[in-house]
C-alpha cells in the first residue's frame, strides 16, 4: 500500500479533521480532509500512525459506502507501518462482511437483470450503476480494497488466532459464493483466511518416522514443502537434500524468492496427493490434528520458493519426534496409492 509523499505535515491533524467531518456528515469537508490525510501519510511518524489507525478503523461504519473501502486501505497501510492490527481488525472484518453482503446483492441483481460477464471492479461504468443500483455497485467496486485491508490484518498471527472459526467460515463462504457466481478471483483474501496457526503431525513413510510440529503463517503448500524439507532433512531427521539457508529464509521472514527442488510427495492419510498449489488447510484432520504423509517425490519438481504473503512471517517448528510405536501405529492406518 503506497501513498504519495508531500512535504512534512501533521498527519494527526488531518485525521482529526476527517473524523470530525465524517461524524458531522459534511461530505465536502470529509473529502477535503481525506485528501490532506492521504497527502501527509508518507511522512507520518510511527506514533501518529499507531494513534490514528484505531480511530480510523472505528470510524469505518460512519464513512459512506463509496469511500469506506479506501479508508480501510489506509487503516491497513497504518498496520503495515506498525499500528496495532489486533485493535483494528474487528472493525475491518465487520466492514468486510458488510461489503461482501453488498457484493452478493450485486451478483444477484446482475444475474436478475440479464446476466453476462461481470464487469471488472476497477472498470465499472455508469451503466452498471443504472442497471444494478448505487450501493451494490459501490460494494462491488470496493471489494479489491477490502481484500487489501483484510490481508493486511491477517498478516498478523495475533489477528488470525483471535478470529473466530464462525467469522472465518462466514467470510470464506461469502467470498467463495461471489467468486463462483462472478468468475472473478479474490485468491489473496481466500488464502489469507485459510492460513493456519496450529499443530501438524507429519509421517515420513520411507523411514517409518513421525514428527509433531507447529505451523504458523504459511500461505501455500510450496512454502510448507520447503520448510518441511528444511526442518526434517536439514535437521538430520530424514535423508535427502536440504534446502539452502536462503531458500528456508525466504519462506520464513526474508524478502525475495529462490529456486527450490521438491524433496517429497505430500499425501493425505487416505493416499490422495496434497498439491503444492493448495494450502495447508487441504491437509485432513485426524483425531483432532492435521496429519500429513511424506512419500518419495515421484519426479523432480522445482519452484520459486518464498512467501505467498510477503508481509506474513512463516514458521514451522519441530515440537517432538514421535516414538516408534506411535509413528508405526499412525502409518499403519494410512493408505498407500500408486502415483
Amino acid at each position: 500500500m503506497i501513498f504519495g509523499k508531500k512535504g512534512r505535515e501533521r498527519f494527526s491533524e488531518a485525521v482529526t479533521g476527517f473524523e470530525t467531518a465524517v461524524l458531522e456528515r459534511d461530505g465536502d469537508r470529509s473529502e477535503s480532509a481525506f485528501q490532506q490525510l492521504y497527502q501527509h501519510f508518507a511522512d507520518a511518524s510511527g506514533q501518529e500512525l499507531a494513534q490514528a489507525a484505531p480511530r480510523l478503523a472505528a470510524l469505518l461504519p460512519e464513512v459512506p459506502t463509496g469511500a469506506r473501502g479506501t479508508v480501510a486501505v489506509v487503516v491497513g497501510a497504518c498496520v503495515e507501518r506498525g499500528a496495532d492490527a489486533t485493535v483494528c481488525a474487528p472493525h475491518v472484518f465487520e466492514g468486510l462482511a458488510e461489503n461482501l453482503a453488498g457484493v452478493q446483492r450485486f451478483c444477484e441483481r446482475w444475474q436478475a437483470t440479464g446476466g453476462g460477464d461481470f464487469p471488472d471492479p476497477g472498470e465499472t461504468g455508469a451503466d452498471v450503476f443504472d442497471r444494478v443500483g448505487t450501493e451494490e455497485t459501490l460494494s462491488w467496486i470496493a471489494l479489491p480494497q477490502w481484500e487489501m485491508a483484510g490481508v493486511a490484518m491477517l498478516n498478523h498471527a495475533s489477528v488470525r488466532t483471535a478470529l473466530t472459526a464462525e467469522r472465518r467460515d462466514a467470510l470464506l463462504t461469502a467470498l467463495r459464493s461471489v467468486e463462483e457466481v462472478s468468475g472473478h478471483d479474490f485468491k489473496c483474501l481466500a488464502y489469507a483466511l485459510l492460513v493456519l496457526d496450529e499443530p501438524l503431525v507429519v509421517l515420513h513413510r520411507p523411514t517409518g518416522t513421525g514428527y509433531a510440529l507447529r505451523m504458523s503463517g504459511i500461505g501455500d503448500n510450496f512454502q510448507l514443502h520447503t520448510l518441511l524439507a528444511d526442518v526434517l532433512i536439514g535437521g538430520g531427521h530424514v535423508p535427502g537434500t536440504a534446502p539452502s539457508a536462503e531458500e528456508a529464509a525466504v519462506c520464513r521472514d526474508q524478502p525475495g524468492q529462490v529456486l527450490t527442488t521438491g524433496a517429497f510427495n505430500l499425501v493425505t492419510p487416505g493416499g490422495e496427493w496434497v498439491w503444492n498449489e493448495g494450502t495447508p488447510s487441504d491437509i485432513p484432520v485426524v483425531d483432532g490434528v492435521r496429519l500429513l504423509v511424506l512419500d518419495p517425490a515421484p519426479y523432480q519438481r522445482s519452484w520459486p520458493s518464498g512467501r505467498f504473503f510477503p508481509h506474513m512471517t512463516g514458521s514451522l517448528v519441530l515440537d517432538r519426534v514421535l516414538g516408534a510405536e506411535e509413528a508405526g501405529r499412525l502409518l499403519a492406518s494410512c493408505v498407500t496409492k500408486e502415483s
